[in-house]
């Protein structure tokens, strides 16, 4: 596989961008901009792009304007340094979790767990096939949390598929106890409404406590009736994780949240939250919830309170994801238009749709507020058939300095500055040319988070990679090193 060294940022020809236009019209055909579900566990389907469109891709890679097929390409100061593929596991790879000197990998059909005490020759320490999407991943201590959502007919790792529409289909959380990595045992399981398709820890000395995302209620579930406006409640017992349950379902969203269509065409309708991040030093959490986008405080955690609450009815679609800066004055939510599934980085839909947003954090207490200040979204022009819209990120913490690195799915890894709020500009990326050149498929960065020293990233269809920054402006992060990593429970890092 070639790799080129790439200094200038790489634009598309105009005719390409007419081509990404018609695929994410046709992937769009549910709403104007409304936003699908993260892909759900069945096996990704291709679709198949007109001829016109293929010959744009063809020769938009032919003149050198975007990658060959599969062809990585990369800015002077990020080196790939491994990549390990699918093994045993052969889902989509989800989210990642870290501690130690192990990375857990999620996957649509279980999850991995890595030895990445070399980064450069990360090695499988075990491999646990329990099928239940999206498998969302975070550890804390001996025990491992696995989201499920997706309608199963029971809660054991050898479940089936089963219609929501069954009051016996279970969906929720999954707990294992990871003490001995090489052999997980699955200990606990509690349902929760309209399943999980995210989860964040806020972990105490005695108990863990799991906040709970799910969304899309419906009338035929008998277990995820609307209204379905908060998020479920777990408490874990460290010593007795089989004792675990669900202590509270507080209602975010009084008014029922954003109506959605047809008040806001385009976009999604408030039904629950999509991800949450915790900031447990400052009590703080920033949620990201379809149609808003709030902050809350968690000084009880079984008790959170929403402090403030906005809406971008102009650009976003689905807020998605949220990531605070070390002072915990700014915020970065990210919108997945289209689902995660369509083609969005391109020139017809433009610079401020499908990316970040960045909001600063003014005022104290109760009398916080989010204020918008800017857009940030990677300006590499992808090929129509390369889904590509702002995902899973860290921060890199460098000391004085607000800097992230994100994953962008087939628009590869972002490292990008948002210390000045309202002028955010990139400083490395990596990324893959497309999987195909003919058909639409759903594949690249899934989570691309920074941990000691290293980024790594879980690419949907790739497997597992390792990348090393060499970049004075984020040297200084190296001097930081953490236990134990789940992205959405962010540590403190200027402790």
């Amino acid at each position: 596989m070639t790799s080129l060294h790439i200094t200038r940022v790489r634009r598309r020809r105009l005719g390409v961008a007419t081509a990404a236009a018609g695929l994410i019209a046709t992937l769009l055909t549910a709403g104007p901009a409304a936003a699908t579900p993260d892909p759900g566990d069945a096996p990704a389907k291709k679709k198949s792009l007109t001829t016109s469109q293929q010959a744009e891709a063809r020769a938009a890679i032919e003149s050198g304007e975007i990658p060959g097929v599969d062809e990585i390409v990369h800015s002077k100061n990020i080196e790939h340094v491994a990549n390990v593929p699918k093994d045993a596991i052969k889902g989509t790879n989800s989210d990642l979790a870290f501690q130690g000197k192990y990375a857990f990998a999620g996957n649509y059909d279980g999850f991995r767990i890595f030895d990445i005490s070399n980064p450069k020759a990360p090695k499988t320490v075990s491999q646990v096939l329990c099928p239940g999407s999206q498998n969302d991943i975070s550890v804390s201590g001996d025990l491992l949390f696995l989201s499920t959502d997706s309608s199963r007919n029971d809660n054991s790792c050898a479940s089936t598929s089963q219609p929501a529409t069954e009051k016996s289909s279970w969906e929720g959380m999954k707990i294992f106890d990871i003490s001995d990595k090489s052999n997980p045992r699955y200990v606990a399981a509690v349902e929760t409404a309209c399943g999980s398709h995210t989860h964040t820890l806020v972990p105490e000395r005695r108990n863990v406590y799991v906040y709970v995302s799910s969304y899309s209620p419906s009338d035929t579930f008998p277990d995820c009736k609307p209204p379905h406006d908060g998020i479920s409640i777990i408490k874990v017992p460290r010593g007795a994780p089989e004792k675990s349950a669900i202590v509270d379902f507080p209602v975010l969203f009084p008014d029922g949240g954003n109506p959605g269509a047809p008040t806001n065409p385009g976009v999604s309708k408030t039904t629950g939250c999509h991800d949450i991040t915790v900031l447990p030093s400052k009590d703080l959490a920033a949620g990201a919830c379809m149609g808003d986008g709030i902050i809350f405080d968690i000084e009880d955690p079984e008790k959170p309170r929403v402090i403030d609450r906005v809406q971008d009815n102009v650009n976003f679609a689905f807020w998605h994801s949220a990531t605070f800066n070390q002072k915990a004055n700014k915020v970065v939510f990210t919108d997945e238009l289209g689902g995660g599934v369509a083609a969005t980085c391109n020139e017809a839909t433009g610079p401020t749709r499908g990316a970040d947003g960045i909001y600063d954090i003014t005022g104290k207490g109760d009398k916080r507020k989010l204020v918008f200040r800017s857009y940030f979204k990677i300006d590499r022009h992808q090929a129509p058939t390369e889904n590509c819209v702002a995902h899973n990120g860290s921060l890199i913490p460098v000391k004085g300095k607000d800097i992230m690195v994100q994953a962008w799915y087939q628009g590869g890894i972002s490292v990008w500055d948002f210390t000045d709020s309202a002028k955010p500009k990139e400083i490395a990326f990596f990324e893959r040319g497309p999987v195909s050149d003919t058909s639409a498929v759903t594949a690249g960065s899934w989570s691309a988070y920074y941990y000691n020293g290293y980024v790594y990233s879980n690419d949907m269809a790739k497997g597992f990679d390792v990348l090393k920054l060499h970049d004075k402006r984020t040297d200084g992060a190296k001097k930081v090193r953490l236990h134990e990593l789940n992205v959405q429970t962010q540590p403190d890092y200027r402790r």
